[in-house]
């Protein structure tokens, strides 16, 4: 068997497509318990105009790798590694220097759209207050442009909304006001930490159409943390999957989704309704919690949950591999033997005895526990 290709960063000098490199982004935060070891090793690009999706459970990293970049975390948080926009390094910059770049050339969307929003000013003004703070233009001009704005992301009666206050409206349209808020300066990059939580399906679809609309208008390159695969699959032209501060596994959207080469990502999608499915199937849930991420144990993450690990991976935490193509990497010892798996195959076991499918290229040796 050939030794697999160990992913490494690409060090050479940066395409002109490039907008943001990430790279070997670790962050720690002290606590009375523990050092708290949020992300580790991350390291990713984003190239002009792509939707890149970040996917996994609550406490795997997503949000503080992007709260990072933007130097939106506290003080006591020690930050290593590199984080490039447009080749320019990010980390260490000052607060005035982050604040000339938030908004006008990296944008963030957060996930409650109240924690956004000042309560006590209109939505057109807090809009008024985004294109003013980058833009030497009149007060009119920048009201004009919050109605402008506000039209963009679906928001009927603009000219009335404008003057609404933030409790007079919907949360949907709230959502849609934080979207414009973010686009007011046509921004190089947009980055969405789960925008869509705790919306129905009919309002999520229209943020998801109003986020897409900003897109288009500004050309703005997409990050989209979320938990949820099914907005991923549509929105997303690459996918980063994390597990415990760390990724293991990226690729194109039809690699991660039909060709998943880690257990974890397996997992994921096997807990996802499928609207192809007969309605008599049932989901497979992944058994048990993320580890903390203050006392990690040694070997991989994943290992108290994986139903194929085997004494190695109490041992050795696996890098990120190539599998099926160099773009396709995972971090799993065994991601050879995951080739036409399903998360049934590895979840859904109710023998010990259990054989896998003659479609699935499982190692007959491999012994699957309960």
């Amino acid at each position: 068997m050939t030794q697999p290709q160990v992913f490494q960063y690409d060090r050479a000098p940066a395409g002109p497509d490039v907008l943001l490199e990430v790279e070997n982004l670790t962050v720690e935060f002290s606590t009375e318990d523990g050092v708290v070891k949020a992300v580790r090793g991350v390291s990713y690009e984003l190239r002009r105009g792509e939707s890149l999706g970040i996917v996994g459970e609550s406490g795997s990293g997503k949000s503080v790798t992007s709260l990072a970049v933007l130097g939106l975390l506290p003080r006591t948080a020690r930050i290593k590694g590199s984080v490039r926009f447009k080749g320019e390094e990010v980390l260490g910059k000052t607060e005035n220097e982050y604040s000339a770049l938030r908004g006008k050339s990296i944008a963030m969307i957060f996930q409650d759209p109240l924690t956004s929003l000042n309560p006590v000013y209109s939505v057109g003004y807090q809009l008024s207050e985004a294109v003013l703070a980058h833009n030497d233009v009149s007060k009119k001009a920048a009201l004009d442009r919050s109605i402008q704005l506000l039209r963009m992301v679906g928001i009927p009666f603009a000219e009335q909304r404008v003057n609404s206050y933030p409790h007079e409206l919907s949360g949907g349209m709230r959502q849609r006001v934080v979207i414009a808020i973010a686009m007011a300066n046509d921004p190089d990059v947009m980055i969405a930490d789960e925008p869509t939580t705790a919306l129905d399906v009919t309002v999520q679809a229209q943020v998801l159409e109003a986020l897409e609309a900003a897109r288009a208008e500004t050309g703005a390159a997409l990050v989209l943390i979320t938990h949820d695969l099914g907005v991923i699959a549509g929105h997303a032209d690459r996918v980063l999957v994390m597990y415990a501060g760390k990724l293991v596994e990226k690729g194109t959207i039809d690699e991660v989704f039909y060709q998943p080469r880690m257990p974890y990502t397996l997992g994921l999608l096997g807990s996802l309704p499928r609207i192809d499915d007969t309605g008599r199937e049932r989901l497979t849930p992944i058994v048990g919690s993320p580890p903390s991420l203050l006392n990690l144990p040694p070997g991989c993450p994943f290992t108290p949950r994986c139903p194929i690990a085997q004494e190695i991976c109490e041992t050795d935490e696996p890098e990120l591999v190539a599998t099926d193509s160099p773009q396709h990497v995972a971090a799993c010892h065994f991601h050879e033997r995951l080739v036409g798996a399903t998360s049934a195959d590895l979840f859904s076991t109710t023998s010990v005895d259990l054989e896998p499918p003659a479609a699935v290229a499982l190692d007959p040796d491999l012994e699957v526990p309960l």
